[in-house]
């Protein structure tokens, strides 16, 4: 069996720091933050597997679905879009304000093998459901290799 610890672990690692490297383009990006101060927010994001398939629950709550991109590539979901503040918002005098506004992106690493291309994305009170249908992971797979004496008699044989 062969050990691929120190490579995935070193997978994991770049994985974290792409994450972190997004977040830092993001502080800077015009217009990409959630609150008058300018900080960005990102929806929540759940992902659960089940026999059929990966799903990825988001919640968008008073995201237009007009301004709503999803895009699956590189082994990532990436969720863009823009949540508007009430029109109304200006006469009032706010006690409190904790609910996120502006654009936002959010990528989310796909955690299974998965076929992007039958994936299905539905918007409804708030919740997004992405779907994606699982794959037979074939990659990292144990695969017994038969080993022969050389004795048996084959069309094709290794000279050397």
């Amino acid at each position: 069996m062969t050990e691929f610890g120190p490579y995935l672990e070193f997978v994991r690692i770049q994985t974290e720091m792409n994450k972190l490297f997004e977040s830092l383009v993001d502080l800077r990006a015009p217009g990409g933050g959630g609150d008058p101060a300018g900080a960005p927010w990102a929806p929540n994001v759940d992902i659960r597997e089940g026999p059929d398939g990966l799903v990825v629950d988001v919640e968008l709550p008073g995201v237009d679905p007009a301004s709503l991109v999803v895009r699956v590539g590189g082994g990532n979901l990436t969720l863009e879009g823009n949540k508007l503040r009430d029109s109304c918002d200006q006469a009032l005098l706010f006690h409190r304000r904790d609910r996120a506004q502006g654009t936002f992106r959010r990528v989310v690493p796909l955690t299974a093998p998965v076929n992007t291309h039958r994936a299905s994305a539905m918007l409804r009170h708030g919740l997004l459901q992405v779907h994606f249908p699982k794959v037979p992971n074939k990659r990292g797979e144990e695969v017994q290799i038969p080993v022969s004496t050389g004795e048996e008699s084959h069309g094709g044989t290794i000279q050397g």
